[in-house]
């Protein structure tokens, strides 16, 4: 079975959220996404794993194998931990040229940043930009392996 694209995936989040009535039942909705994370290992909770710029305490760790960026992180806010799951779920596992590509516009159409404290919403962008930095940094190393 192939994996959805990320598009796919993005409207399968608005199609969840256009669910609910109310914000409380979608804060609700994001902290049970938060609930269902995979816990993040220990050795993970480091320094150098914390997304810079969240009010929260982010970590975020991502892998790379059969071309593919794989993605793992835990929060110390249920919120947070919501938001970060999405993230995961919508990118984890694709290329990294998708993740890089990838406009994310589900966040605004299910009217996130509309209903995110300031401080939120700039730790929502530095996850964001975290993912998408450790593609690029996933795809050089990549085209350095294949040109030796």
């Amino acid at each position: 079975m192939s994996k959805k694209s990320i598009i796919e995936t993005e409207q399968e989040i608005i199609d969840d959220f256009s669910l609910f009535d109310s914000w409380e039942d979608k804060y609700e909705y994001i902290i049970d996404l938060g609930k269902k994370l995979p816990l993040l290992e220990e050795q993970y909770k480091t320094e150098e794993n914390k997304i810079k710029g969240c009010q929260s305490t982010v970590w975020l760790v991502a892998s790379f194998r059969d071309g593919k960026v794989f993605f793992k992180a835990d929060s110390d806010a249920v919120i947070v931990k919501g938001l970060v799951s999405m993230l995961i779920t919508v990118l984890s596992g694709h290329q990294p040229d998708e993740i890089i590509a990838a406009k994310l516009d589900f966040i605004r159409e299910i009217g996130m940043f509309t209903h995110l404290a300031q401080t939120r919403s700039n730790g929502l962008l530095a996850m964001i930009k975290q993912m998408k930095n450790y593609a690029i940094a996933y795809k050089t190393i990549q085209g350095i392996e294949q040109k030796q």
